[in-house]
């Protein structure tokens, strides 16, 4: 029995070195919140604080606008109330922190090049934990349960679609420096498949995040499956409060094309009116 255990013991140490070889320590450079350069999506909760920086020429005043102060007051996502606020612009922003955790989120406007008039929005969030591998790569695995996409196609759905998301990911490299132009911290990620994603650049250091726990955890049911808590029940009525498509500005579609003869026979009407009016008074 004592040979048991010993050997149990040199396994699990031998399993745990293995482990701990494959991982490095977090780089602190990558600690923060980095978002693209149309600084309009934030990971975190609601917040009034000015980001560090905004990649805007070396000219430029750093003035909030009105839009990005309006995201700030509503966030990004609400895990108490399942609700998820779209920013002004499209665009992403990742946050990690020193001890291992990340966050990300996600708005995108998704072309229909078969039917142009039906283009689609989608927003995505997701946190959970990250590792380094000594080659550089990063691992992001998200807390299942805690993903969270909503979908707007107005010409398959008359209401946005919303459901849980769940998606590990895995970054080849990546690399911080100084931007020259914007003078500014950025961060370049590779994919899987070393395509890169579009540059993000500081914005919050400490990172803006919500809590680094599952938000919305399920409980295992009698046969080993997962069931909805009775909070989240309570919830599932919320899902049916998007009716509307996300952004009408950016994903609105004109009823009808603009009937530019209709127009000018209108003008020319104006114009002869007018000029019988000239002579006549």
């Amino acid at each position: 029995m004592f040979h048991s255990l010993r050997t149990a013991f040199l396994t699990g140490a031998a399993f745990a070195t293995i482990a701990t070889a494959q991982t490095v320590p977090v780089n602190p450079q990558l600690v923060g919140t980095w978002s693209t350069k149309s600084h309009q999506v934030f990971t975190g909760p609601r917040a009034l604080t000015v980001p560090l920086n905004r990649p805007t020429r070396p000219t430029t005043a750093v003035v909030p606008t009105v839009s990005w102060l309006t995201h700030q007051l509503q966030g990004f996502y609400d895990p108490v109330n399942e609700k998820m606020f779209e920013p002004s612009h499209t665009g992403f922003s990742y946050s990690f922190t020193a001890d291992g955790f990340y966050e990300e989120a996600y708005y995108r406007a998704i072309s229909n090049p078969t039917s142009p008039r039906c283009p689609q929005g989608l927003m995505q969030w997701q946190h959970g934990t990250y590792a380094q591998a000594p080659n550089g790569s990063l691992q992001l695995t998200p807390f299942g349960v805690d993903g969270r996409q909503l979908l707007s196609n107005p010409c398959a759905y008359e209401s946005a679609v919303y459901t849980r998301y769940n998606q590990s990911e895995h970054f080849t490299r990546y690399t911080v420096y100084t931007d020259p132009y914007h003078n500014v911290l950025r961060l370049d990620m590779y994919r899987f498949d070393g395509s890169p994603l579009n540059p993000m650049y500081i914005a919050y250091s400490p990172p803006q995040m919500l809590p680094t726990q599952t938000l919305n955890p399920t409980s295992a049911s009698g046969t080993g499956g997962a069931k909805a808590t009775g909070k989240t029940k309570s919830k599932r009525g919320l899902f049916e409060q998007y009716h509307e498509p996300m952004n009408k500005k950016v994903l609105g579609r004109r009823n009808e094309p603009v009937n530019a003869d209709k127009w000018w026979w209108i003008g020319v009407g104006m114009t002869a009116i007018g000029g019988v009016g000239y002579f006549c008074f």
